[in-house]
């Protein structure tokens, strides 16, 4: 930042400006340096007024140049940026994509006051590759609908914001211990931002240094307090889970629009029930059935008509787009739709009159649909039903009639699919429970019932007929699409049956059944549990596309996600293709609220940019209910510390090797360090640490008992030792996890000078 030609002479800069305590300013500082200044300020400038020599001079520099990348200062004359104005060329970063055009704020923003920052439109030439996140220097421009910017380069992104809990050191520096596992260290925090030790915050990196110090962002309070678990999810993985006042106003009004009766099919006189868990908080789904002459059934499937409610282009509809998917945590759900809707009125309670899309069915003696047809329809639901109670009911045999001909029905559909053979592996889920203070009160393997097959595979009927539909009319379909193993995958799949003697010919058909005959055949429950491990791990993740590649795990040919509109964008997808092309109702329009209910013609030019949209929605919705139940598991485990699970190894690594809890699923690490003085050799492609003097070995799906030598509730992370001790747990990076003394949670750490960390008190 050179001094201009015609800048003030230095002996007046001195006498102009006021000296500050020497020492490296604060970002602070430096701006409010700027702003006083009466003539352009350089690096000398900056340096003279703190004082700043030899290496100072050097961090200085950095830090300028941090600052002008994040749109403080314009890197020349290190021109003031606040809100009042913004810098012809800037960093900008881009926070939502609304119709494809990327929307951005300034890169780094600090207000006078509570003034939000400018929302501004990014101009690009073709379709954009931009996307929610990315960070772009631009050059800007105000217009009399608001600013506009032309991206000139794509940057670096910055590291993602930290999640962690303010610790204080002996010499009073403060420090954030990260929840997340994968980071090991903890970092400096130069910027506390009015928070106090032991409170969980949010914090991003400051400066290019290997370990960069941080700057508090958001004050998000006590991290063990109930409900900050899935807090700590959406704020990591940025689930949005706040809608603005347009979007709430549109679901209102949406809400209250009337049923055209004389345009839907009347089915209130029809005993439908609903079959859901004891928990569920909205109902899209709900099943009918009766015996028919043919020797076979004539069955229903009513879905929550959400495209009736939530209409293209609308505010409703671009937030759903955004999401992409619900997300459900043991305390709260982060819906896809407003309350007013998931809840209530798209929710198919019972006695109450409801809009639904119905899915008519003739299923044969065999189980097979043969005909299907697609209404708008009006219902009201006979029974919401738990899954235990419908269970009971028909295992007592106080069933009534209509109850018992969905267990009839379902036998035909099980003998069907029994016929299809698709994949079956045993895959546990577990369930938190809490108590009314939102505490654990359990954590279980959820039974898996008939009644959940009952439902489920009246679910993936009308899924298959939604696609059929769709295929027959040559209409636009979201496949749900589950691809066959990739030749890589099987080949280590291959590699790895030989270490047990068995084949896998790799120049035959790949299906299913392939899979659960060579499962069936083996008889040691040990074996079939490593095979059963490595089997899932060939599979392929399942995506949404509008390109047809069938269902590999579920044997089918053509498959469309149809029956959770409230909580799945596709679903919604499909419901509007099937409006489209069977021409049922298109209400009027309701004010503001667009009366088209189909396909937009934006979606169905580009079917393929939405699906790739929401595929990464559900992988992101994925790992954030993982991660949570993770934590509570950990938080559960934390008072256990010390006693012996029985495990099944889940993961090898030449480092050691992964083990879940089998009555609740947690997962965590025996280092290879603790498995004693013996060396062990790490066999990639059997998965397996082999002691090469003993020959005690530990492999995949080996099943062993293990101590619990630590639980952390923050990170998740939990780790064993062998049940005899095997030696000790050695701590990996900062921090320790916290541990329970008294009515505090206390974490000790290896840097800096042995922290000690208590906890506040709930208040």
């Amino acid at each position: 930042m050179p001094r201009s030609k015609n800048s003030t002479p230095r002996s007046s800069l001195k006498s102009s400006r006021p000296r500050h305590e020497p020492g490296l300013p604060t970002r602070q500082q430096v701006l409010d340096f700027i702003q006083n200044a009466t003539e352009p300020a350089g690096k000398r400038e900056i340096a003279r007024a703190f004082g700043l020599k030899g290496q100072e001079k050097i961090q200085l520099k950095a830090l300028l140049k941090d600052m002008a990348e994040e749109g403080l200062i314009d890197g020349k004359r290190t021109a003031f940026h606040r809100m009042g104005g913004l810098p012809k060329v800037t960093v900008l970063r881009i926070v939502d994509v609304d119709e494809g055009e990327p929307i951005a704020i300034p890169d780094t923003w600090t207000p006078d006051d509570a003034t939000p920052p400018p929302r501004i439109r990014l101009i690009e030439k073709g379709r954009s590759a931009l996307k929610k996140g990315d960070r772009v220097l631009s050059r800007t421009e105000e217009t009399p609908t608001g600013w506009r910017a032309y991206p000139m380069k794509k940057l670096m992104l910055r590291s993602e914001q930290m999640l962690g809990v303010v610790e204080i050191d002996g010499a009073g520096k403060p420090w954030l211990a990260p929840v997340d596992k994968r980071i090991r260290n903890s970092s400096p925090i130069s910027d506390l931002g009015g928070a106090e030790k032991g409170e969980l915050v949010l914090a991003e990196p400051i400066g290019r240094s290997a370990r960069p110090s941080v700057k508090v962002t958001e004050v998000l309070g006590e991290p063990l307090a109930p409900k900050a678990f899935s807090l700590i999810a959406i704020h990591k993985h940025g689930i949005p889970n706040h809608f603005d006042g347009d979007t709430i106003a549109e679901a209102e009004r949406s809400a209250r629009m009337p049923l055209s009766r004389e345009q839907r099919e009347d089915l209130r006189h029809l005993p439908i029930v609903a079959i859901d868990p004891s928990d569920a908080r909205d109902h899209d789904d709900a099943i009918w059935a009766a015996p028919n002459e043919e020797g076979g059934f004539d069955a229903l499937v009513a879905i929550a008509d959400v495209s009736f409610y939530v209409r293209p282009g609308g505010h409703i509809d671009r937030e759903a787009r955004r999401r992409g998917n619900s997300v459900y945590f043991p305390d709260r759900v982060v819906p896809m739709l407003p309350e007013v809707l998931s809840a209530d009125v798209c929710s198919l309670r019972s006695g109450e009159d409801r809009a639904a899309m119905a899915c008519h069915m003739k299923i044969d003696g065999q189980g097979k649909v043969t005909e299907w047809r697609f209404t708008r329809a009006i219902v009201r639901i006979d029974e919401v039903i738990a899954y235990e109670e419908a269970q009971a009911r028909i295992d007592e045999d106080r069933a009534p009639e209509h109850l018992k001909n969905l267990w009839a029905c379902w036998k035909l559909l099980a003998k069907a699919r029994e016929a299809r053979d698709p994949l079956e592996l045993e895959l546990p889920e577990r369930r938190v429970k809490l108590d009314d203070q939102g505490r654990i009160a359990e954590i279980a393997i959820r039974e898996r019932l008939d009644a959940h097959r009952v439902v489920e595979d009246f679910m993936i009927a009308a899924n298959v007929a939604a696609a059929k539909a769709l295929e027959a009319k040559v209409a636009p379909v979201v496949y749900r699409i589950h691809e066959t193993p990739s030749r890589e995958k099987l080949t280590a799949l291959k590699d790895y049956l030989a270490t047990f003697g068995r084949k896998l010919a790799m120049g035959q058909v790949i299906t299913p059944g392939l899979f659960n005959r060579m499962l069936k055949d083996i008889a040691d429950e040990s074996e079939k549990a490593l095979i059963m491990e490595a089997v899932l791990r060939s599979q392929t993740q399942a995506y949404y596309g509008p390109r047809n590649e069938g269902h590999f795990g579920l044997a089918l040919g053509s498959y469309a996600h149809f029956t959770s509109p409230i909580r799945r964008y596709a679903d919604l997808l499909v419901h509007r293709a099937l409006v489209d092309a069977y021409g049922l109702e298109q209400p009027k329009p309701e004010g503001d609220i667009p009366a088209l209910s189909g396909l937009s013609e934006r979606d169905r030019s580009d079917l393929g940019r939405v699906s790739e949209a929401i595929s990464t929605a559900e992988r992101r919705a994925m790992e954030a209910e993982r991660e949570t139940i993770d934590r509570y598991v950990a938080a559960w485990l934390s008072g256990r510390v010390g006693q012996v699970f029985d495990t099944r190894i889940t993961g090898v690594q030449k480092f050691g090797f992964f083990a879940t809890i089998l009555s609740l699923g947690g997962d965590g690490l025996v280092p290879v360090s603790t498995l004693g003085d013996e060396r062990f050799a790490y066999d990639e492609k059997a998965q397996v640490l082999e002691g090469e003097s003993t020959g005690t070995s530990y492999a995949v799906g080996q099943i062993l008992r293990l101590r619990l030598a630590e639980a952390n509730p923050l990170t998740g992370a939990l780790k064993f030792e062998l049940e005899e001790g095997g030696g000790r747990i050695e701590q990996r990076g900062k921090p320790q996890p916290l541990k329970k003394k008294g009515k505090h949670f206390v974490g000790q750490r290896g840097r800096p000078n042995n922290i000690r960390h208590q906890g506040r008190k709930k208040k």
